[in-house]
């Protein structure tokens, strides 16, 4: 008799495996982000009002014809030997000529997104930090961060490494200028 050799999944294997199997219960989502499973509950009404704001201003003004999901899974740049991010930015905006999203999986590769939107809820410090890093490390262009419990607004962009090498902020209220392909100005009077 001879013994099987049997190989043992790296320990990311099996987080992904693991991730890639929930049955994550309807409204909920849930992401992959540095190694930890993130399941957030449906969003309270204050959070999507926002978001609607964002999406009104950047379909209607963008210099360039924008497509957005608001649920789309995208897998980002993992840190080191942790598996790759799946994360469900709250807005993504591709430029229309691309169609990104004909024929999309259900967790797309970030190639082509011009901008990735995130409204903080509960877990703000997985937007801030995990998220921007992931996105920066994906080279996605630019990053919108609506930071409710700061009640400001951020546009990170020019992405090296592990980080946004610029970004912008400014409170509530004020405006802040999204650079091409938008090239349009965001009013977020009614973040307030």
């Amino acid at each position: 008799m001879s013994a099987m050799a049997h190989e043992i999944p790296a320990q990311e294997d099996v987080v992904l495996d693991g991730f890639l199997a929930l049955d994550t219960p309807l409204g909920f989502r849930a992401e992959l982000i540095e190694g930890e499973i993130v399941v957030t509950p449906p969003p309270m009404g204050d959070h999507e009002r926002i978001v609607s704001a964002v999406v009104r201003q950047i379909i209607g003004g963008s210099a360039a014809a924008m497509d957005f999901s608001g649920g789309k899974g995208l897998v980002v740049a993992g840190h080191a030997e942790l598996p790759s991010n799946h994360v469900i930015p709250d807005g993504t905006f591709a430029p229309e000529e691309l169609d990104l999203f004909l024929d999309a999986e259900s967790w797309m590769p970030c190639d082509g997104v011009a901008l990735v939107l995130e409204v903080t809820s509960q877990r703000a410090d997985v937007d801030r930090e995990q998220k921007r890093r992931a996105y920066a490390r994906s080279a996605i262009p630019l990053y919108l961060l609506v930071d409710r419990e700061h009640g400001k607004v951020t546009l990170f962009s020019a992405p090296k490494g592990d980080d946004y090498t610029e970004s912008y902020t400014c409170p509530f209220g004020k405006q802040i200028d999204l650079p091409a392909p938008f090239s349009t100005v965001l009013d977020t009077t009614r973040f307030v």
